[in-house]
């Protein structure tokens, strides 16, 4: 059996991009690991519990993951502000990158990691934190000798039409049509599409663990919210695949692989 870690930026990102991929390489017998740059929080934590955190933990239990790893950093925000450092902690885009990417490296050295998931070049939708995401687990991997790093992301073509639906029917989307062709990865690019619509109820149960961001109006609240208000069965089909970018493939296969364990000709 095999370690896979997949390294995001913020807690509840796990759920979206990766959440049925790491349910089913659980369910197989596969060793998951959840590493995450920052602890989801802002402000100073003033001694306080870091609940993102833990909120994370019960999402990473609900999808079978083994490990949830923390690298130290806060969250750097998205927006044309980057406020200061909390006192205790550096924001993960002031961080410098072979440090963060150092601190990557022990663990996929510990864990004996064979294929690292990670974000594509885009940060999928260009938060900073994901960007750096990117730089620093694709140098991580250099460093630790993982060989395999696939880049979650999403079909660029079907997005982009989501969107535009989505301002049709007058949702609340506030992205600007002219950077859509830089959002996540086009479909030419994708080597992998999981099916994951098996472990719907794991990823409900991972979304709802949640709950101090589903307070909120984040992007990922309203997105969320309105998963979890579907039936497991419809979910299940709303969001049965997962995709992924191989790192150094350069022309994708026709048809992308199911199995990630199965690597794209380079």
């Amino acid at each position: 059996m095999a370690t896979v870690v997949a390294f995001h930026a913020h807690p509840d990102d796990e759920t979206l991009l990766t959440g049925g991929t790491l349910a089913r390489l659980s369910a197989a017998g596969h060793r998951t690991v959840i590493v995450v740059a920052t602890d989801g929080h802002m402000a100073d934590l003033d001694g306080r519990e870091p609940l993102r955190l833990s909120e994370l933990e019960a999402s990473a239990a609900a999808l079978g993951v083994h490990r949830v790893v923390h690298l130290g950093y806060a969250d750097s925000g998205h927006g044309a502000v980057l406020y200061a450092d909390p006192p205790d902690r550096m924001r993960f885009a002031r961080a410098d990158p072979e440090e963060a990417a150092r601190r990557l490296a022990a663990i996929l050295r510990e864990e004996r990691a064979e294929i690292l998931l990670s974000y594509d070049r885009n940060g999928g939708y260009g938060h900073r934190d994901h960007v750096r995401v990117h730089e620093v687990g694709k140098r991580a991997a250099e460093l630790a000798g993982v060989s395999r790093v696939l880049d979650a992301t999403l079909p660029r073509e079907g997005y982009t039409r989501l969107v535009h639906l989505s301002r049709r029917l007058r949702a609340p989307v506030n992205y600007d049509p002219s950077v859509l062709d830089s959002l996540y990865s086009p479909r030419s690019a994708i080597t992998h599409r999981v099916d994951v619509g098996a472990h719907a109820a794991q990823r409900k149960t991972a979304l709802a663990a949640h709950r101090s961001i589903l307070e909120g109006s984040s992007r990922f609240a309203t997105i969320a919210k309105v998963l979890l208000r579907m039936p497991t069965p419809l979910l299940a089909r709303v969001m049965r695949w997962e995709w992924y970018a191989e790192e150094g493939v350069i022309s994708a296969p026709a048809v992308p692989l199911d199995d990630i364990f199965r690597p794209a000709s380079r």
